[in-house]
């Protein structure tokens, strides 16, 4: 895509790579081939790791202001450099892991370094240690990020790959729905005392480390290919341009939606108790995990265009439904409507990067990808941030509504590709 003035091109990717199969065609090709045992293996290591870091986030704005005493705009300082460094991160270790041809090393040191940052929650005295705890956890989720994802496609047949990439981020989604859930009841359990619930958070992270070395297979090494030059940012010009539209259109997305920060923080502001405010993120992980598998069975058998569609208009409704509340009940029918989304474009757009990479610049593109749309994600935050501040929250969700909408109907209007029949 060149630009984002109705384009006709913009959607032509998300018809192509793996072919898009009629109800007779996928009853005839006979039965599905079977899921990778390693896409099993990484789908449980996101669970353990997701349910340690969700338990921790889910209280980590409460500990810096209550137990620690910083300011608000110190936790948004804190988040804001977590995360552009995760972003930046999964670039470097994408590249790495095409350029050495091992997924495996990267991904246990991913996951490694994310287990060993999480003590350093409990014993923090001081807002600097926790910055250097969450830098720590966020480098670690960018380098195994990229080598993780190229590795489903390495392993995982064509004809079930959406269905591969939605089983890891419904397995992924549990943990996260499961921690915050977690961190309730722990809270109860000792009291509020929430150096305690961090300790707990420990042993998930752990159990993901050991999975990651018993169960977590490599791509086949190939022998006879010739060594390669470390990082070549020439690497970029062999990456087709259908890639590079995908990347648009997950930027394009992304705009549209800012930090699930502001689905707690509209929550709380409708009444909600703050000991339950991770039930918001509850709410809205159970649809993401329930609706990501199924939705990734659809993408390997219907067109991605109309997925992505009806990605949008959930996306749509959501932010209608929160912009109007005032009440709970809205709240968490904008919640539930907001995991929904989640689940249907989310493993999509992973399965439309992995079709229009190279095979030997898979990770490089999905770190490119994490990049992009990493890098928007911050912008689209800060943007809400300071219409929430100085209009009010109702504006926030409204223009994340209309910039839905519009994204909804640019692409209703671009042409589908040729493959789309």
């Amino acid at each position: 895509m060149s630009d984002a003035n109705g384009d006709p091109r913009l959607v032509s990717t998300v018809t192509r790579g793996a072919p898009v199969l009629t109800m007779e065609e996928a009853e005839r090709s006979g039965p599905a081939p079977a899921m990778p045992r390693t896409v099993w293996a990484l789908g449980l290591i996101s669970l353990f790791m997701d349910l340690s870091s969700e338990i921790i986030h889910a209280l980590l704005p409460l500990f810096l202001t209550v137990t620690l005493g910083v300011g608000v705009a110190t936790v948004g300082l804190i988040d804001g450099i977590a995360e552009s460094t995760a972003a930046i991160s999964r670039v470097f270790s994408g590249w790495v892991s095409d350029r050495i041809g091992r997924r495996k090393p990267l991904i246990l040191l991913g996951y490694g370094l994310a287990a060993l940052s999480k003590p350093l929650f409990p014993l923090a005295g001081s807002a600097a240690t926790v910055l250097a705890a969450r830098f720590a956890d966020r480098i670690g989720k960018g380098i195994r990020g990229a080598p993780r994802d190229a590795l489903i496609a390495d392993l995982t047949p064509p004809a079930i790959m959406g269905r591969a990439f939605g089983l890891r981020q419904a397995m992924d989604t549990v943990g996260a729905f499961a921690g915050p859930l977690l961190a309730v009841g722990l809270m109860l359990l000792f009291a509020n005392d929430i150096r305690s619930v961090f300790w707990v958070a420990i042993i998930p992270a752990a159990l993901a480390v050991l999975a990651v070395i018993v169960g977590v297979g490599d791509k086949p090494r190939d022998e006879s290919a010739a060594p390669r030059p470390p990082i070549a940012l020439a690497d970029l010009s062999r990456l087709p341009a259908s890639f590079w539209r995908v990347t648009a259109l997950g930027i394009l997305f992304t705009l549209a939606r800012f930090s699930e920060a502001f689905l707690i923080l509209k929550a709380t502001g409708a009444g909600l108790p703050l000991a339950f405010a991770p039930l918001v993120l509850v709410a809205m992980n159970l649809v993401y995990s329930a609706g990501a598998y199924p939705a990734g069975a659809l993408a390997d058998s219907r067109p991605a265009r109309a997925l992505l569609l009806w990605g949008l208009a959930l996306l749509v409704a959501a932010d209608a439904a929160l912009a109007a509340a005032s009440g709970l009940g809205l709240v968490f029918l904008g919640t539930l409507l907001w995991g929904g989304h989640m689940a249907m474009t989310q493993g999509l757009l992973s399965k439309l990067v992995a079709d229009a990479a190279p095979a030997d610049l898979r990770a490089s593109a999905f770190g490119l990808f994490n990049l992009a749309t990493g890098i928007f994600m911050f912008a689209a935050s800060l943007t809400a941030g300071l219409l929430w501040q100085y209009v009010g929250p109702s504006a926030t969700f409204a223009a994340g509504g209309l910039f839905a909408a519009a994204a909804f109907l640019l692409l209703l209007a671009a042409r589908p590709g040729r493959s789309a029949g």
